[in-house]
């Protein structure tokens, strides 16, 4: 588990630092996007992996890692404007912006670290395709729950959603040893 702790930090690490230099350079443009929004751009990223794993040629020179990237940082500033809510000018420092990140992060490493005790580490033995798809999977019940106005039934809701997106992501970018 250590391990899998210090290498989930060195993504987020990359990730965040990412996440920071696109605050600097476009402020919280991103707080004015709803929810679907930001879902659709985690979907578009997550079918251009699946398109790279698939295709034997690309015609952009962007690969898997970047991507990845992209759906962490994504899923994120959709979990804080879940608990935030929508704007409609940019609201949030650079500064702000982070620690809010930091605290997503933090959540969602406590959710990953009690599902891998739990599942013994299952993810070390999966495909990167295999993540890929599970993104895509848990995107379209986002897509589904969004449509139903954020009701559910019996099933988790969509920041368990995001989380688990956010924790697949980082798993495969640990196996395309992206750190």
């Amino acid at each position: 588990m250590q391990d899998t702790s210090k290498q989930y930090d060195a993504i987020i690490d990359a990730c965040k630092s990412l996440f920071i230099k696109k605050m600097c350079d476009y402020g919280s443009a991103w707080r004015i996007l709803r929810l679907p929004s930001l879902t659709d751009q985690i979907f578009i990223k997550a079918q251009r992996i699946r398109g790279l794993q698939q295709n034997a040629t690309r015609k952009v020179d962007e690969g898997e890692v970047s991507e990845f990237m992209g759906i962490i940082n994504y899923c994120i500033m959709a979990l804080i404007q879940l608990d935030r809510g929508v704007v409609e000018q940019p609201d949030l420092s650079t500064e702000e912006a982070t620690k809010l990140y930091e605290v997503q992060v933090g959540i969602t490493k406590k959710l990953m670290q009690d599902k891998n005790h739990d599942y013994g580490e299952a993810w070390r033995d999966m495909r990167v395709s295999s993540l890929t798809d599970l993104i895509l999977q848990k995107l379209l019940r986002v897509k589904t729950i969004e449509n139903n106005k954020g009701k559910t039934l019996v099933s988790e809701g969509i920041d368990a959603n995001y989380q688990d997106m956010i924790n697949y992501a980082v798993f495969a970018l640990i196996h395309l040893d992206a750190s």
